[in-house]
Parts: C-alpha cells; structure tokens; sequence
C-alpha cells in the first residue's frame, strides 16, 4: 500500500522536472537601440526555446537508455546533452546579465575585485571585448569566479559549452558571440556588436551573483 501511495507523487515530480523556457524580465524591444527587437525575439523564442525542446529530448532518451542498462546510448547521448543543456543554462544567465537601464560600471565589492585582478575596470573590458571578438567560430566570452583561488578570471567556451563544466569558474557574465545574437543588426562586424553591449550590461545582476558564488 506505501509503495502504491508513492507512484502518483513521483509522477508529478518527474513531470515537474521538464526545462521550460524562461521568460525575459523586459520586452523584447527594451534594449533598443543596442540590440534590436527583432534579434531578441529569434534569439529567446526560437534559439533558447529549441535547446530546452532539445535537452528535455535528450534527457528522456537519456533516462530509458538508463533505466536498460544501455550504456552505449548513454554516451552517445552526451553530445546532445552538453550542447542543449549548455544552450539552456547559458541563455539562461545571458538574458539576466542584460537590462534597459544597464550599462555604465559596477560599484561596491565587485568593482573593488575587478580593479584588484585585473587594474581597472577599463583594462577589465578591454581583455574581455578582445577575448570575445577572438572567439572562433561560435562560443562565449565570460567573466568568472574562481573559487578555490578566490580572485575574478575572464575565459572563453566554444560552442554553447557551460563555464562552470568546462572550467570550473562560477559565471557571473556572459557575452554571447554566436552570429544569431548580432548578425541580423550588425552583420558580421562583431566588435560593433560587442562595442554595443556594455550599454546594456546588467551590473547589479553580476554584483549579486560575484556576492552569492562568495558565501
């Protein structure tokens, strides 16, 4: 009787655990003029939407290849799951890291730590645009915390691969530097498009995730 008890709970549990597809805390429209509406639109409703399609795809499969013991569809499931759950869990910090009344420089603790690591906040953003202009190919630039050394480092990830699984560094800003996040308002001049982001740069978002990764 316990056990019978137990089913419809579970049930729900694992229906609860589907990705969905955040909502953006702005309109599409609200970063004009520095990334256009129409780019947001695509970038959040078709990009982000199809990895969180594509991941919940792949941890089902993931799950009966488990469930039988099969561990060659399991590896051969891993692609998927770190290209789709890397799109999700990038995105996801992406469209909170950026805001209508972003920009300028950061203040308190986090700009204290930028100017200890890297001198000042403009060399900061400096090697941080150079980085995610170098990036080939498609990937991301990112500001991150190194925990164990407990100083801020800049780093770049092909693809959609996730800072924190690829390197070990707890993100707190990401630039996103595939083609569909500028090309359709800048073409194919990256550095314009990346000149135009720190307008919107989110720094109370970074402030609060550097304070949070520090506990």
């Amino acid at each position: 009787r316990s056990s019978a008890k137990l089913v419809a709970p579970l049930g729900c549990l694992v229906s609860r655990l589907k990705h969905t597809l955040p909502d953006l805390p702005y309109d599409y429209a609200a970063l004009e003029p520095h990334i256009n509406a129409e780019i947001m639109q695509l970038h959040h409703s078709k990009h982000h939407a199809a990895y969180v399609n594509n991941l919940n795809v792949a941890e089902e499969k993931y799950k009966e290849a488990l469930a039988k013991g099969d561990v060659t569809t399991q590896v051969s499931l891993q692609p998927a799951l770190k290209f789709n759950g890397g799109g999700h869990i990038n995105h996801t910090i992406f469209w909170t890291n950026l805001s209508p009344n972003g920009g300028g420089e950061p203040k308190g603790e986090l700009m204290e730590a930028i100017k200890r690591d890297f001198g000042s906040f403009a060399n900061f953003k400096e090697k941080l645009t150079a980085l995610s202009v170098g990036v080939q190919g498609s990937g991301w630039g990112w500001l991150g915390y190194n925990k164990e050394q407990g100083r801020l480092q800049i780093a770049a990830c092909a693809n959609q691969d996730p800072l924190q699984g690829t390197t070990g560094l707890i993100p707190l800003l990401g630039i996103d530097v595939w083609e569909h996040a500028y090309y359709l308002q800048y073409k194919n001049v990256r550095p314009d498009y990346l000149k135009a982001i720190w307008n919107v740069i989110n720094w109370e978002n970074v402030s609060s995730r550097y304070a949070a990764c520090k506990k």
